[in-house]
């Protein structure tokens, strides 16, 4: 019979008892590139992070008191690898039978394991950035446009007018793609900042909906997202973010941009 008895509800599963890096499995950037292009070696046309919120984060001072805090983790985009979310949750779950005699040391651990996995100075912080004040940019997902492809995502979908440079902000929050090692869906919203060709709304809300059903790991999809709008729309500068929903206690937001544009204020949306 199909009832909670006989599904993965309640049932045990494997959790870390002790602090243990090795659970962070890294996972090399180079494939994923050069399947958009980028021929390994050669210099990046973006610069950027993968910005990390860890909302579980839980340890034992040096006298055995549980301790519980947040934090955000900073992953350099030119950094070899990145690190799989589900791997960086167990790592995390590793902490909270592990001594620590001061906070920073623990901050220190954790920095020191993920750059070490990463293969780039990887920052980490205590607490949470704000969450946005207000509503931020422009929506496009009113846009009044009929879609029937979700996926893969398709570039040549996207236009601009080459007679009309502006500078803007656009928002979705119509992001999906699901993630290609367990098949389940990824939610999220894509903030874009540029100054060019003014890009057809309908078109960027039409290209959006072609992640919908494309398998791909966060950081990957902004990356592409970030080539396929520099490439097809040609501003001046571009800068895109994507705020991925919480998931076991983690959520990413990775960033890439033409070198140079400073970063944007790190904001947290409302679904986060």
């Amino acid at each position: 019979m199909n009832t909670p008895h006989d599904s993965s509800l309640g049932r045990e599963v494997a959790y870390p008892t002790r602090y243990d890096p090795t659970l962070l499995f890294p996972i090399p950037r180079a494939g994923a590139r050069a399947e958009l292009g980028l021929a390994p070696g050669s210099a990046l046309p973006f610069t950027g992070h993968d910005r990390w919120h860890a909302y579980e984060l839980g340890w034992l001072d040096g006298r055995g008191r549980p301790q519980a805090a947040t934090a955000t983790v900073l992953v350099p985009a030119d950094s070899p690898c990145l690190v799989e979310s589900k791997s960086f949750k167990l790592y995390l779950n590793s902490l909270n039978a592990a001594r620590f005699d001061h906070a920073d040391a623990l901050r220190a651990c954790i920095a020191g394991d993920l750059s070490r996995a990463a293969g780039a100075g990887v920052e980490v912080r205590f607490g949470l950035p704000p969450m946005a004040a207000g509503q931020e940019g422009t929506s496009i997902d009113a846009e009044d446009v009929d879609i029937d492809h979700y996926g893969p995502p398709q570039a040549d979908v996207l236009r601009a007018d080459t007679g009309d440079v502006v500078e803007e902000y656009l928002r979705s929050g119509m992001l999906k793609s699901n993630c290609p090692v367990t098949g389940q869906p990824d939610w999220g919203s894509v903030h874009l900042r540029y100054r060019g060709p003014r890009i057809d709304r309908g078109s960027l809300l039409r290209y959006i909906a072609g992640y919908r059903e494309h398998a791909g790991f966060h950081e990957q999809c902004v990356e592409q997202i970030f080539l396929d709008v520099l490439a097809r729309c040609r501003p001046q500068w571009l800068s895109v973010e994507a705020r991925y929903t919480r998931r076991g206690g983690l959520d990413i937001n990775p960033w890439r941009a033409t070198p140079g544009q400073p970063a944007p204020a790190p904001a947290r949306d409302l679904r986060q």
